[in-house]
């Protein structure tokens, strides 16, 4: 394949898949919590931080990683604590990290909104070396605990006051979910874009339950939509001279639509078999007689 000639498809197609198994394995553990916007309100924290980058001349991704993971602990602190609720600390994240990322962008020395572009909406040119080093280390981390943790990440999100009867660490636990999923945001920024990366967090979970209602396969099954929809969209980007951010959205909705229209039918006819073989009581038995008064 002619794409892999060019270092910087190579350095592109190895941030894809690692964006492809990272985002869905974060993803299932926010989709459990019902937080499925939490990646949307990091990604906007997020542009803080890479304005804060280019405001000091140092690397916007690393940057956006702390600010982000930094925000993700705010808006967890304030659901724990505060009296908002959770969706008001979201909302303040998004209008508060944007205002930020913006203005900062604004007061660095020969920086404009522009600067911005490739970090909102993901480009292929731009993922140098060091963003690769950068994507590779925190990818380790985002797939170690999200992999290594999975029981404890599990009980937390489905049943927060079951899991502290059992005595695990439930604010710890809540608290690294946050932060893992900030890390994520930070690995697909340059390729997806931090206005998209909430979607591979979320739809490729989404259509994974369309299949299977267990959580491993869920995983499996997500992690697998994931690397196949960033590198299809990668490679199409490539190709057709698309952003790879959107052509990645756009194949895993399609992908989603795609589950849904299979998983009807199958799921019908799983229920007519299963009707078939434990029959109907109610059509098969013959009502007993009350004796008649004489």
């Amino acid at each position: 394949m002619e794409l892999l000639d060019f270092a910087f498809m190579q350095r592109a197609l190895l941030a894809a898949v690692l964006i492809g198994i990272t985002a869905p394995a974060i993803g299932i553990y926010l989709v459990q919590r019902r937080q499925a916007l939490m990646g949307d309100g990091i990604g906007h924290v997020a542009m803080t931080g890479v304005g804060l980058g280019f405001l000091l001349s140092t690397s916007p991704v690393w940057m956006a990683m702390a600010v982000s993971a930094l925000g993700a602990l705010i808006m967890e602190l304030i659901r724990w604590y505060g009296k908002t609720r959770g969706d008001i600390a979201l909302a303040m994240l998004f209008y508060g990290g944007m205002a930020g990322g913006v203005m900062l962008i604004n007061l660095a020395p020969g920086g404009s909104t522009a600067n911005l572009g490739s970090y909102l909406f993901g480009s292929l040119t731009t993922v140098s070396p060091s963003d690769v080093t950068a994507i590779v280390v925190l990818a380790a981390f985002v797939i170690l605990v999200t992999v290594g943790l999975r029981r404890q990440l599990f009980a937390v999100s489905q049943d927060e006051e079951f899991a502290r009867v059992t005595g695990l660490p439930v604010r710890a636990l809540n608290l690294l979910i946050a932060i893992t999923a900030a890390v994520t945001v930070t690995v697909a920024m340059r390729v997806v874009g931090l206005l998209l990366v909430s979607a591979l967090m979320v739809v490729p979970v989404a259509a994974a339950q369309q299949l299977t209602r267990s959580f491993k396969a869920t995983f499996v099954i997500a992690v697998a939509i994931g690397v196949v929809v960033t590198l299809g969209g990668t490679v199409t980007s490539y190709y057709q001279d698309v952003p790879p951010g959107a052509t990645i959205v756009l194949l895993t909705i399609a992908v989603f639509i795609a589950l849904t229209l299979l998983a009807t039918p199958l799921a019908r006819r799983r229920a007519r078999a299963a009707g078939a073989v434990a029959g109907d009581p109610a059509e098969c038995a013959i009502p007993a007689q009350a004796p008649e008064k004489v």
